[in-house]
């Protein structure tokens, strides 16, 4: 690796360490221009160079420049909380991110960062380099690590952590042990609510959505924010994740979340996160049972507010809604179109660079986020930071989370319900028939329609987020949901004499609720997990599809969820990139149930040609894997269609079951899945 590749690495290595401290074992010293020292350790300059680069193997040189002015940056305290809910703190982001970018060559900008890391908030600090990394042509090939490597205690027991560094300390590395992360350590199985902390306290679940909103930044340069059907992204993402967690909760014989409609009511779910903010090195507050909202007002962390302002930032929203169309900044009217009404939206419930008239429509999504994550102190009386709901890496931990998202996406489909049925003509592809579909584990004796999921034991290694701690691997063991590798078999016909191309789309849908009441097609589409979308070519007579589970547009391998363990503690070339935002492999099915959960596993075969973007999906991208929910770097989103289609929108009267709407297209069909749970525990191979 060049010295400008090794360099980044070293400011994403133990964020909160001196950048001259050496690091990977010692082994990397960077060499800072005496100016770009702090006051502290100016006085000490020739006594660091001598003491830490005369040891180190390699040594990194960082040239001086014109440095631009970072003083915007000290809005967002060193050791203070780093908040990109707040408006204020994301535009310090957003700059910082332009002024990264803005450097000539790569090497300057390492400079700009060697200098600005060390007198920043580090939250802040790594979240503007990532951004600025995947984004320049010059440095998209670094490999980023995960925010689990470079701040572990925001995701596991804090209590492992001084067990990891005391194994590191002592024992040399070939001979460490892995220590265990416990399971479910947030409460009691008493508590109902316990029963999801699993799939709410993911590891991967949690990264993903951190992921996620790192390569879709509300603030920055144009160019990094203004991506293809952003706002439409981050309606659907989020349904889905709403989706697949109340399919979870069925799992478990509870209803779906109740949508946080009323912020004057009591929360009656409580929480108590136990993990370690990192930038305070103090935990993230708890939540008791049955708060109330009542408002914000602090005004130091952005986070002013009332209910009445969110009531009536809600109101605007949906009379936009009712009405069809948007008011602008200058009063004119931008009608909300079924092709581009649902991203406009987006954009506007989630406010950025991007969004129409905030001063009128405001900042719905941000400040309920807000509202919540400071609900246990909302005047900054007892000078504490911000809940998990304040956070993008924890605030899935929180039961809340999904109400409010529940809320949202009731938003979202106040717009889809006013959109027209689909015709029958946008649905059907003449000529096409599906014939019989089936999934089923490909390892071992299988049974057809009947998938299988268990706990897994796997491991991360924490010790490039440890800092001031031992060097080399320290790991931890966690326990998590996993499945069975399973494959789809798909036998369809083509009528014609010319070869057809089609999109394949597969989605997986509870046929019940928690109650076991057979769901109506009407609201069983907002239960629908889209699991897989490729393109096949279809021969003239019979066709054989066969599609393995690890090839989903959805997800992405455990192996860059989580680094493996067994390489080298310098991060080679698989790097973090565009490509590490999609959904966790192991979290792709739901958990089922130890009696079997049924399902409806539904295909459909469109027609490519009115699916086809202008542009269409280089297939040789590297980055191309998990694009239903992320869409495809510096490319538009692989399918015209809307996201969710064809359930995003409510199906005529006639079709009020699944089976009804089957029926009517030759080129869709269903099948009756069930999924397993096995309650046994598999470590990772």
């Amino acid at each position: 690796m060049s010295d400008v590749e090794v360099g980044f690495l070293c400011l994403m290595t133990r964020p909160t360490e001196p950048l001259f401290y050496p690091k990977y074992n010692g082994e990397v010293f960077m060499d800072l221009p005496t100016e770009y020292l702090s006051s502290r350790y100016k006085v000490v300059a020739d006594w660091i160079k001598n003491h830490f680069g005369s040891t180190a193997k390699r040594q990194v040189a960082i040239k001086s420049i014109d440095l631009p002015d970072l003083s915007y940056a000290t809005l967002v305290p060193r050791y203070g909380d780093f908040n990109l809910f707040s408006t204020a703190q994301r535009k310090v982001a957003g700059q910082l991110v332009s002024d990264l970018i803005a450097q000539p060559d790569a090497e300057s900008m390492l400079s700009l960062a060697s200098y600005a890391r060390d007198r920043m908030n580090p939250t802040l600090f790594q979240y503007a380099l990532s951004i600025a990394l995947m984004h320049r042509q010059d440095t998209r090939n670094v490999p980023i690590p995960s925010f689990l490597e470079m701040f572990p205690a925001r995701f596991v027991d804090p209590m492992v952590i001084p067990q990891a560094r005391e194994e590191g300390f002592i024992v040399q590395q070939g001979a460490r042990v892995a220590i265990d992360v416990p399971v479910n350590f947030t409460a009691s199985d008493n508590e109902v609510e316990q029963r999801l902390a699993y799939w709410r306290e993911d590891i991967g679940l949690n990264l993903h959505h951190w992921h996620w909103h790192l390569v879709y930044p509300q603030e920055g340069p144009l160019e990094v924010v203004d991506k293809d059907r952003r706002g439409e992204l981050f309606y659907y993402m989020h349904r889905q994740v709403v989706a697949r967690y109340n399919v979870e909760r069925f799992s478990s014989l509870l209803p779906a979340a109740k949508p946080l409609l009323n912020l004057r009511e009591p929360i009656p779910e409580a929480y108590f996160p136990k993990i370690l903010n990192s930038a305070l090195n103090r935990t993230y507050p708890g939540r008791a049972a049955n708060q109330l909202i009542s408002h914000v007002n602090r005004p130091e962390d952005d986070a002013v507010s009332t209910i009445l302002e969110m009531e009536t930032s809600l109101g605007r929203i949906m009379d936009a809604i009712q009405s069809g169309f948007i008011l602008a900044d200058d009063g004119s009217r931008i009608p909300l179109e079924e092709g581009s009404g649902i991203d406009l939206l987006g954009n506007i419930v989630e406010n950025s660079l991007l969004s129409k008239n905030l001063a009128y429509y405001g900042n719905y999504h941000s400040l309920l986020h807000s509202m919540i994550g400071f609900m246990h102190d909302p005047d900054n009386l007892f000078l504490e930071g911000h809940g998990v709901m304040g956070d993008f890496p924890t605030a899935m931990r929180d039961p809340v989370f999904y109400r409010l998202h529940s809320q949202v996406d009731n938003v979202f489909d106040q717009h889809k319900q006013k959109l027209p049925a689909y015709l029958n003509s946008e649905l059907a592809f003449s000529g096409i028939t599906i014939t019989d579909v089936a999934a089923h584990v490909t390892s071992g004796k299988s049974i057809k329609n009947r998938l299988l999921t268990f706990w897994q034991r796997s491991q991360v290694d924490l010790g490039t987020g440890m800092d001031f701690g031992p060097h080399g691997n320290v790991v931890a063991t966690f326990t998590h949901i996993q499945h069975a590798p399973f494959a789809y078999q798909i036998m369809a016909f083509n009528e014609s004499n010319q070869e057809k191309t089609a999109t394949v789309r597969i989605f997986l849908a509870p046929i019940s609720d928690a109650k076991g009441e057979q769901l109506l097609l009407k609201d069983q589409r907002r239960f629908m997990i889209e699991m897989d979308k490729f393109v096949v070519k279809l021969h003239p007579g019979e066709n054989r599809i066969i599609r393995k589970s690890d090839e989903s547009s959805v997800t992405i391998p455990y192996e860059r969820t989580f680094r493996r363990v067994d390489a080298s503690s310098m991060p080679g070339t698989d790097g973090f990139r565009f490509c590490n935002c999609g959904w966790p492999d192991h979290m792709l099915l739901p958990k089922g149930s130890y009696n079997g959960q049924i399902f409806d596993l539904f295909v459909m075969l469109s027609n490519y040609n009115d699916d086809l973007v202008q542009s269409e999906m280089i297939q040789t991208d590297d980055c191309n894997d998990s694009h239903s929910y992320c869409g495809l770097q510096d490319q538009k989103y692989p399918d015209k269609r809307a996201m969710g289609f064809p359930f995003d929108r409510i199906p005529i009267p006639e079709d009020q079951m699944m089976q009804d709407f089957v029926s009517r297209f030759s080129n869709m069909e269903r099948a009756v899945l069930e999924i397993v749970f096995n309650n046994t525990i598999i470590s990772r191979t």
